[in-house]
């Protein structure tokens, strides 16, 4: 160990010996040195042991940047720190260990939304589209309210801006888990206005739209396409669909279990002729797995990110609309051809009140089915409507 007096004439003269680093230790404050390197490059430093009997070297800065005396008052302070118990890399090595926002968002999915959440997919879909291609590699302690903002402008640029408001809420609501959890300190929404207001959409489409819709799907993967057609034959809820298994299918009904309907009450939907053929068509392509919409990027699970082919849909078409619009939409149809408005409710499974609510859940079958049948041919009337010069009618409703 070389002790020396420290000052500046002295550190300008000093050099390595031979050509290793070397170290030269101020003789009137113990722990604090500069470090000459090979190159000829001087660093100041500070060395201290902690009660728990590790060792902790600490660099200050760079000569002549760092002059003696600021390194030399660092050096005291930092001493002073371990002197009473404290260890002043901790806040630096806590943060060079600490989660990304991807491992963050994980913990809040097993931890919180699997356990309390049925539509937890969800929550997955949106971090898998929008949040974790921005953000899965970053400090989830250095993200803040900028970071937020720019990644929903994004979201409402392309034309979602409520999307980009359920963004947000998810985004906090992770935050607030981790805070909870002591893996964060700050919940960077917090200050950030909602992109956009939220609204009741009544968009319904017309029978041209729908035609331009369905046979735009000729140009998506056949398994993602069935999933839009699905929601039109059905009007049943994208989660609910998404999440169909084989098993659920039996003797002409599709019964959705109650952890997957929204409401949490299970619901029985009739199988229609057309709904039966893309179920044949996607038996011959999922049949050997558990999921009828199964993922292809995730073996043994389901289709839950849809949002990339609805917005190249929405290019295609030049037709400005949600795909929740296509379960108003075959709602919509079903009563303006006569069907009342507490079938259509069935087949939607809306919450009813009442005490004869809960006994009243299949004394409706027979219309559902009548109901999803006359729909199920009305719809293929409309796909396949074509005037004598064999282009489609425009029949809009």
């Amino acid at each position: 160990m070389r002790k020396i007096k420290l000052t500046h004439r002295g550190i300008e003269t000093l050099t390595p010996v031979g050509k290793w680093l070397t170290d030269y230790w101020d003789e009137t404050l113990p722990g604090f040195g500069v470090r000459v390197h090979h190159s000829g490059r001087k660093s100041f430093f500070v060395r201290y042991k902690l009660g728990t009997g590790a060792k902790r070297r600490l660099t200050l800065g760079s000569y002549p940047s760092l002059g003696l005396s600021e390194a030399r008052s660092q050096a005291k302070e930092i001493i002073g720190k371990v002197s009473r118990g404290e260890d002043p890399q901790a806040k630096k090595r806590a943060e060079k260990n600490a989660e990304t926002f991807a491992e963050l968002a994980a913990e809040y999915l097993e931890r919180h939304a699997k356990l309390k959440k049925r539509r937890w997919q969800e929550d997955e879909r949106i971090l898998e589209v929008d949040v974790l291609p921005a953000w899965k590699n970053r400090k989830a302690r250095k993200i803040g309210r900028r970071d937020v903002g720019e990644l929903l402008d994004t979201i409402v640029e392309r034309g979602a801006p409520i999307m980009a408001n359920r963004t947000k809420a998810l985004i906090s609501k992770i935050y607030n888990f981790g805070i909870g959890r002591d893996i964060v300190d700050h919940n960077p929404c917090l200050g950030v206005p909602m992109p956009a207001k939220a609204r009741q959409r009544d968009r319904v489409l017309t029978e041209s739209e729908i035609r331009a819709v369905w046979r735009a799907l000729d140009g998506v993967d056949p398994v993602m396409a069935a999933t839009f057609k699905m929601r039109l034959l059905t009007a049943q809820r994208g989660i609910e669909i998404l999440a169909m298994r084989w098993a659920d299918l039996n003797d002409g009904w599709w019964t959705i279990p109650g952890e997957v309907a929204k409401n949490g009450l299970a619901h029985r939907v009739p199988i229609s002729p057309q709904t039966q053929v893309l179920l044949d068509d996607l038996r011959q392509r999922t049949g050997e797995g558990e999921w009828v919409f199964a993922s292809r990027r995730k073996p043994g699970t389901h289709i839950v990110a849809y949002q990339k082919a609805a917005v190249g849909l929405v290019k295609t078409t030049e037709i400005d609309f949600v795909v929740h619009d296509l379960r108003r939409t075959a709602a919509s149809f079903m009563t303006s051809m006569g069907i009342s408005r507490l079938v259509v409710s069935k087949i939607l499974n809306h919450v009813e009140s009442g005490i004869t609510a809960v006994y009243d859940r299949h004394s409706y079958d027979a219309e559902k089915r009548e109901a999803l049948e006359l729909w199920g041919r009305k719809l293929e009337g409309i796909i396949l409507a074509t005037d004598a010069a064999g282009t489609a009618k425009e029949t809009d409703s």
